[in-house]
């Protein structure tokens, strides 16, 4: 099976280095470890109006056979042998005949193992390329000797963007701020002492290209901030989502949108229509007058802190009105606002491939939980410990469950959702948590429009 899944990337990587060599479209590639979806996605918002044809990749297709599918513009096949044909035919198709392909594709870029990116750059040589946040504790990380390897494999990135292309750096982590001499490095060689490539920022604590001030979340409106876009500052809102990596992923957007010298006031309307991922932060009403952060798509230990940050920074904003236009409750007369309850409750899983860090990253969690939330609920082996370390820093026994599995999970937490509760749902992928927060939905029978993981082929997975 391995043999077959090897012959098969590369056949489909030679397709693909075929098609960007025939129809050379403007590339645009986002690699980090942290926020490489939603950032993917903003600059694919802010571009997809302006380009003759963008592309952009589908979900978080990133691996050795997710960014061919991509550039080819074809589905997974899973494992149907007859759909794996069709891609491979659809690629040969493009190759032999002139067809309407994109003018610009967004790519993401993952390194799950090491030579990942460095294999990737030898054939893809981006017009943009976006670095985000890279974690000091990545995942992947019990594939690589060190953190550092994590770090210089997705830098490997920058150092292939075109002979005037663009860099675009987050301006707030000082060690991606270093891939900044990148270009200075290049051009100290011999056979590239003419290559030319501008460095661009993004962030909110540092100077930058474009920076976001006057951040503000709302578990009913969402985030809203000002851009600071190269001296020109303007209003951005975005509905439905939370978190600061969203005003990450924004900036990055707004500074691609500066340098494809798109109008001011187009980024920002692109920015304020911007729809997040599904999984990823996602405001949704929930059952009982409840409302729900659904954070379930993947995690690491920097994406469940600033999960957590957010939640703690949100305040009570429930009124009577609120519950009844926001929180979906019909008859106030059931629940009286006194009742109302206005709980932070998290629902944290495994996070995953953590390697040697595990232990410690689990716990770390663990005494950052305990400082926030009300009642604290964890499924699977690994996240025990986060309810281990958060009954030692103090918070009550009472108020900490923990489950194996996310089906043994859910109608616990279905039990207790209250009108007014605030209810923060987030895991790796193996946990399965979008079960979870499937059984807290106040209108199930959009789950499939709503949550990650709903295909049929997830559904019949265990």
């Amino acid at each position: 099976m391995r043999i077959l899944k090897k012959i098969l990337v590369w056949i489909l990587t030679i397709e693909s280095r075929l098609i960007i060599g025939k129809y050379k479209p403007f590339i645009v590639a986002i690699t980090g470890s942290v926020g490489k979806t939603s950032t993917k996605d903003a600059i694919y918002c802010v571009l997809k109006n302006r380009e003759r044809y963008a592309r952009k990749s589908d979900k978080s297709m990133n691996s050795e056979i997710g960014l061919p599918l991509t550039i080819i513009g074809a589905p997974n096949a899973w494992h149907s042998f007859s759909g794996w044909l069709r891609n491979i035919m659809l690629g040969a198709k493009m190759i032999i005949n002139r067809v309407d392909y994109p003018n610009c594709l967004i790519l993401e870029i993952g390194a799950d193992h090491p030579g990942d990116i460095r294999k990737v750059a030898r054939w893809l040589h981006p017009d943009i390329v976006v670095i985000t946040r890279i974690s000091k504790t990545p995942v992947h990380v019990e594939f690589f000797k060190s953190s550092e390897e994590v770090f210089k494999e997705k830098a490997f990135l920058a150092r292939v963007v075109k002979d005037g292309g663009t860099l675009i750096l987050f301006a707030d982590d000082d060690k991606v701020m270093t891939l900044g001499e990148i270009p200075k490095v290049l051009n100290a060689t011999k056979n590239m002492k003419d290559k030319k490539i501008e460095v661009l920022t993004f962030g909110i604590d540092m100077p930058a290209t474009a920076r976001g001030e006057n951040y503000m979340g709302s578990i009913q409106s969402g985030i809203s901030f000002t851009l600071d876009l190269a001296d020109e500052k303007v209003p951005v809102s975005t509905h439905g989502v939370l978190g600061k990596v969203y005003l990450y992923s924004l900036l990055a957007a707004a500074v691609v949108g500066k340098v494809r010298n798109i109008p001011l006031a187009d980024i920002v309307k692109s920015l304020n229509g911007y729809e997040a991922p599904r999984g990823r932060m996602n405001i949704i009403p929930g059952i009982n007058g409840s409302m729900l952060i659904d954070d379930t798509y993947n995690s690491s230990p920097d994406a469940v802190m600033s999960a957590l940050e957010t939640l703690k920074e949100l305040k009570s904003e429930v009124t009577s009105n609120a519950i009844k236009e926001d929180f979906g409750l019909v008859n106030l007369s059931n629940i009286p606002i006194g009742q109302v309850s206005h709980r932070k409750i998290a629902v944290l899983g495994d996070m995953m491939e953590l390697g040697r860090f595990s232990t410690d990253e689990h716990r770390k969690i663990g005494r950052e939980a305990a400082g926030i939330v009300n009642i604290l609920i964890t499924v699977g082996p690994r996240a025990q410990m986060i309810a281990e370390e958060a009954l030692r820093s103090g918070i009550p026994a009472d108020y900490v469950k923990c489950f194996d599995s996310s089906s043994d999970a859910a109608p616990y937490v279905a039990s207790i959702a209250g009108a007014g509760d605030i209810i923060l749902v987030k895991g790796s992928q193996s946990p399965r948590l979008e079960r979870v927060t499937k059984a807290l939905l106040r209108e199930p029978e959009k789950a499939d429009k709503l949550l990650v993981r709903q295909e049929e082929e997830w559904l019949n997975k265990k």
